[in-house]
């Protein structure tokens, strides 16, 4: 049947909508409690055999568009449409559907639609409006819970509750029920971090539960683990960095372009969504469900489906953890979202509009609706930027009773209830200029109260950088910070912030030459420490996180090729990475950096000579590409490239160093270099720690910490710990500088360690297993734990 045949409005079920939307408005106690009611009204819902639609759509009511020029448009492909295929050409028929509008809201309901599924595609929608002069505009529809060809596209309509009905953890959700109330999520022991496009060579979701099921048959079966299989173990919780829709491209032809059509039918040429994105460059719209890049299948039952394999892992189940950004939208959210979710401008392109009761419903909303795919927990990036203009006082106000909101929501999967495990990013007073020494990293957890809400601690925000000489002891007061507060905090060095800004790091500055022969080797070795790691692990309290790509020792960065205005700027910031990340051999590898090997970079000294001056450049001429590319051309010798430089072949190397970045980042690349005495010691010293889960407290008032003195040219840290049952862990760690004297660890005059009993349980590699105790030389990043009772 046509889709003219088979769509049917059904005028009254989207009257009675919009007098429900009427009555919640009228009736409710604050207009914040109508729009919470209202917001689960919104984006097309599939209901019994028919579907709704609806949407917030104020700039309507401001331009006073009449009910008469305000429809559902509805599109169905006539003929095969490939999600897998990258292009194609599709004639879809169109129909205009009438809509019932109270205010600024519109809704629609019709009977006959095809609802997409794993297993077939359904009608596309939006909400269009003709203007006096018979244009046609488009509403999209930012509540959307599939977005095959992204957030600026019409949405496809799908069937959520079968997706949900289809999923392999309900036993594990239904194990979690309770008669009292909802199940409440506490603290993993410890959590992987994971960029989905880098985690795989496949880089999508259904590729890294593909990862997962092998380990859990390997698990399963007791087979023997490899280096590959050792970097993904070991952990209570995996943390995706956000997967939700990203910017697009700035220019050139869009993923869903009109080539023709009238009101019965329009020719699409589609293009497969292939942006590279490190992830929180979003633009708010489609928020609620999977970014199209990151999905194999095209299909959104691929983060179900990776809920899935975590929460069935053998031994023991994995949460997962979702990361949601409402603390600013890229500008692109300008072209997707009215412009009422904004609040002004930003350093990263738009604040929202938290205080209008609509939009923080709509946020709420999205994060209940992505959580629901069957999210553990929720980290909230960039927290401290939830702010509002308190006009009373002239000032910014962070809102923290919003946050209180996020953390409070209650989820409903497999019809179990339950609130997840909350971590919030907040490093307010950031912006300030003197953030990093007032901030307490604990703003949230003091607010709130509630015992299970986290923050990342002091050593897991961007700006550390453990290879620079004096670092750890100039850290010693946030260390002992988080001996006595930490407990609630995320620790670890190795995140997605701090990898990017290491590789930021002018090189010339004092860097711990003990880690390394190259200034890859160190960067390398800073962020995947055996050292640091056991400190982490065997002393410090929190939850400790690592982030794939520094313990599999891969690259890292900022990546993201949809920049045309500033992309070339944004290269030049991100220059100095090649220093840090890139030899001459690793260049030199046929797969790597092929783009600008063709645009005649065709060795590293040819591109690194083009880096020595393109950031100065930028600097100098205050980033005017006119001027840049006239020095550029005026180089002598030549510089290697295109030949002669112009605007627009800057922004190709621009765009070839993003894309060929974020393949030379793949953690396939590394694989065949991972060293398994390192992965094997990580695992165990994991596996230390989730057999030893009391070590989250903050330490007592029998612990110790200190460094040793006199420091003589070395940090070294040891580390004393009692536990429950008369259990109690010594750790010593060499954390920078020279070679001790040699000297016995548990000889040392520290209340506690008096007495026999003490075994050797976890060493750096470059200690022998042969080595029980007594006395030992420590060199830069080695370490001992010993274990008694």
């Amino acid at each position: 049947m046509s889709l003219t045949e088979r769509a049917i409005a059904n005028t009254e079920a989207a009257a009675a909508l919009a007098e429900e939307c009427h009555r919640l408005l009228n009736q409710s106690a604050t207009a914040f409690e109508a729009h919470q009611a209202i917001a689960p009204m919104l984006g097309g819902r599939v209901e019994g055999d028919g579907a709704t639609f609806g949407f917030w759509t104020p700039e309507l009511l401001e331009q006073r568009i009449p009910d008469g020029d305000i429809f559902l448009e509805v599109m169905s492909p006539d003929g095969p449409l490939d999600l897998i295929r990258s292009h194609q050409e599709v004639r879809f028929e169109r129909i205009y559907l009438p809509v019932a509008r109270y205010e600024a809201h519109c809704f629609a309901a019709v009977s006959g639609l095809r609802a997409g599924r794993r297993d077939r595609l359904g009608d596309f929608y939006a909400l269009v409006w003709r203007d006096a002069h018979d244009e046609w505009h488009r509403v999209l529809d930012p509540l959307a819970m599939s977005l095959p060809f992204g957030a600026f596209a019409p949405a496809e309509l799908y069937d959520i509750e079968a997706m949900f009905a289809a999923r392999g953890d309900t036993a594990y959700f239904e194990g979690l029920r309770r008669e009292d109330g909802p199940h409440k999520f506490g603290p993993p022991t410890n959590i992987l971090q994971i960029h989905v496009p880098t985690a795989t060579a496949g880089g999508t979701l259904a590729s890294l539960t593909r990862q997962f099921e092998r380990l859990s048959e390997r698990v399963a079966t007791g087979l023997p683990l490899d280096p590959l299989d050792e970097i993904y173990l070991g952990y209570d919780a995996v943390q995706l960095l956000p997967v939700e829709p990203t910017t697009v491209y700035e220019t050139g032809t869009g993923f869903w372009e009109e080539l023709g059509g009238d009101a019965s039918e329009v020719t699409v040429s589609l293009t497969r969504p292939d942006t590279t994105n490190w992830g929180y460059d979003v633009v708010i719209s489609g928020m609620g469900t999977v970014n199209p890049v990151l999905l194999e299948s095209g299909r959104p039952d691929e983060l179900v489906d990776f809920a899935s394999v975590l929460h069935n892992f053998p031994t023991k189940p994995k949460m997962l953890v979702l990361d949601v950004v409402f603390g600013h939208s890229d500008n692109q959210g300008l072209w997707a979202l009215n412009a009422h979710f904004f609040g002004g401008p930003n350093m990263y392109g738009q604040n929202l509009d938290y205080k209008n009761p609509a939009v923080r419903a709509i946020l709420l909303e999205m994060q209940r609706r992505k959580v629901n795919f069957g999210a553990d927990g929720v980290r909230v990036d960039g927290a401290q930027d939830f702010k509002w203009w308190d006009h009373s006082t002239q000032e910014l106000r962070h809102d923290d009773e919003f946050l209180a909101s996020m953390s409070g929501m209650v989820q409903e999967v497999a019809g179990t209830s339950y609130r997840p495990w909350f971590v919030f990013e907040d490093g307010r007073p950031w912006p300030q200029e003197d953030w990093e020494l007032s901030s307490t990293y604990r703003a949230v957890i003091e607010g709130q109260g509630d015992p299970d809400v986290f923050q990342w601690g002091p050593l897991t925000f961007a700006h550390n950088t453990p290879f620079i000489y004096g670092y750890w002891l100039s850290k010693m007061w946030r260390i002992k910070e988080m001996l006595s507060v930490g407990a609630n905090w995320i620790s670890g060095t190795a995140n997605h912030d701090t990898l990017r800004r290491g590789t930021q790091v002018n090189p010339k500055l004092n860097i711990n030459t003990r880690l390394g022969e190259t200034k890859m080797d160190i960067l390398e070795k800073a962020y995947d420490n055996p050292a640091v790691s056991m400190l982490t692990y065997a002393v410090f309290p929190g939850v400790p996180m690592d982030f794939l790509n520094a313990t599999a020792r891969a690259n890292w960065g900022f990546i993201r090729n949809q920049d045309d205005k500033y992309g070339v700027k944004v290269v030049a910031e991100e220059a100095i990475s090649l220093k840090w990340q890139v030899d001459e051999y690793s260049y030199s590898v046929p797969a790597n950096f092929r783009r600008l090997k063709a645009l005649g970079f065709t060795t590293r000294e040819d591109l690194a000579r083009f880096f020595d001056f393109l950031p100065a450049l930028v600097e100098v001429t205050d980033y005017d590409l006119d001027h840049i590319v006239r020095l550029l051309n005026g180089v002598e010798p030549p510089l290697s490239g295109p030949g002669v430089f112009d605007v627009a072949a800057l922004k190709v190397i621009a765009r070839a160093w993003m894309d060929d970045m974020h393949d030379y980042c793949n953690i396939a690349n590394s694989v065949s270099t991972l060293d398994a005495a390192q992965t094997g010691y990580m695992l165990a010293l994991r596996n230390f720690r989730r057999a030893n889960p009391w070590l989250r407290g903050n330490l007592g008032a029998r612990d110790h910490f200190d460094y040793l003195q006199p420091v003589d040219g070395r940090t070294v840290f040891a580390g004393y710990r009692k536990g429950p049952g008369g259990k109690e862990v010594f750790a010593i760690t060499h954390m920078e500088g020279g070679a001790t004297d040699e000297f016995d660890p548990l000889s040392l005059p520290i209340e506690g360690l008096e007495g026999a009993g003490w075994s050797c349980t976890l060493r750096t590699p470059g200690i022998g297993s042969d080595y029980l105790s007594g006395p030992i030389i420590l060199r830069d990043s080695m370490g001992l734990v010993f274990e008694r009772g």
